[in-house]
Order: structure tokens, then sequence, then C-alpha cells
């Protein structure tokens, strides 16, 4: 089975010693609603079959990731010295071959590298994490110049698709104004949001200005990608970063 010719390789300048991957809902043996490249072992799919999907997907990685318990929150953990299941939503790596992963099925996957290719990170931003700083706190775990960082977007909501009620806007735009523009009107107190300018917003604020990726639509695209709001019970992606 080539599973590579079902994942997404991400279309960004980061130095050729860093390597990245992204999964879609393809590739893989889970059945309905989980079909067939579920990675999530936390949704009520068959152990056995998220088991040989994370088995396919090593024989295109390095070494065995650090999967994380992802609880929409802002700690960050070091891929280089853990191999458990911490409760953490983003993950940073300087070690060669050490993998960095986040699952996602709407919520925004974000990858981080220097412009010397000396360390890399994944973060899972929802806006629960986003609003309450996890981008933030993943840029300064790695303990490099914001401006001499790049970020790619992996696949996540659309604004048409991600309606929010006003206490995400609110969250938003009391930290930052200018977030405001990225909320549009919806019925009865609603608003659609828009992740990827959300969290584009953040990294400017950093000094981050070499944003890439960006404009998928987990919900709209069903057969190539898992959405939690579009399905309810579905499998979880990976998106995933490391040093060769």
């Amino acid at each position: 089975m080539n599973l590579l010719k079902h994942c997404i390789i991400p279309d960004w300048p980061a130095p050729a010693g860093v390597k990245a991957l992204q999964t879609t809902r393809q590739g893989g043996v889970s059945i309905a609603t989980y079909d067939s490249l579920n990675l999530g072992s936390h949704v009520g799919d068959n152990p056995l079959a998220v088991a040989r999907n994370r088995m396919l997907l090593n024989t295109l990685l390095p070494s065995e990731p650090v999967w994380l318990e992802q609880i929409h929150g802002t700690r960050v953990v070091n891929a280089d010295h853990t191999d458990c299941l911490p409760q953490a939503d983003a993950c940073i790596a300087r070690q060669r071959a050490a993998v960095c992963v986040v699952m996602t099925a709407d919520c925004l996957p974000v990858l981080l590298c220097d412009v010397q290719g000396s360390v890399v990170g994944a973060v899972h931003a929802g806006w629960k994490g986003m609003a309450a700083g996890v981008i933030e706190a993943a840029v300064l775990a790695m303990e490099v110049a914001p401006h001499g960082l790049m970020a790619w977007f992996g696949p996540a909501i659309s604004q048409d698709n991600f309606e929010v009620g006003d206490e995400v806007r609110a969250a938003f735009v009391a930290a930052q104004p200018q977030a405001a523009a990225a909320f549009v009107p919806g019925q009865r107190s609603k608003w659609f949001a828009d992740i990827y300018a959300l969290a584009r917003l953040r990294l400017n604020a950093l000094g981050i200005r070499q944003i890439y990726g960006g404009g998928r639509c987990t919900c709209r695209e069903h057969t190539q990608f898992f959405s939690y709001r579009r399905d309810g019970v579905t499998g979880r992606m990976g998106t995933f970063i490391w040093l060769e």
C-alpha cells in the first residue's frame, strides 16, 4: 500500500533538513465511520485498526511519533525526551528523528520551524487553545527569535462552516481588537469564525511573517478529511514534523 500518495506534503520553503507530512482520511484500514486512516485511539475506533494505521504510517517516519493527549490547553512538550502520552497541545523537537505530531478533525494544525533548521514544532490550535495562547507558548518554547520562524497551516474548518457563540468572539477580540475582522455575523448571537485568519493574527503579533498553507476545509472536503463538526463520530488526521 502506497500511503504517501494519500498524504499532503507541506508546500513551504523550509530548510532541507525539515521534513513534514499531513495525513488525510484515506489510505488506512478503519471502517465507517472512521474510514479509513484514523490515527486517533480515543474516538471509539477498533484499537487494532488504529494500531495498524499507525504501523502503516510509521513506514514514512524515522521514529515513533510523540503522540499527545490533547486537552485544548497551552502545554508544550519536547519530543527529544518525551515518550509517554503527555497531556499537551503542542510539541517541539531539536534532535534529529524526533517526531512531533498533533491530531485534528476541524481544529487547525500549525507546523513551525526556524530558517536555520535547528528546531521544529507542531501545534494543535483549536479555538480554545488558540485563545488561551498555545501558539505563543509553542513559539516561546522553541527559544529562537520569532522573526526567524516560519509556519504552515494544515487543513482546518473553513469560516463558512465554523459557527461559534459570542463568547468565542469576545475571547479573541479582548486579546486582539483586530480579531473582530475574522468574524462574520450569523443568526441569534452567532458568528462565523475564520480560524486561519485568527492564527495568522497571532503569528503576526509575534513577529512571524512567513506563513504558508491554509485554505482547505475539513468540513466541506468530506472525501479527503475527517470533520468532527460535520460527522460527530469520526477519525483524526495527523500533522507531523521532524528534523532529518
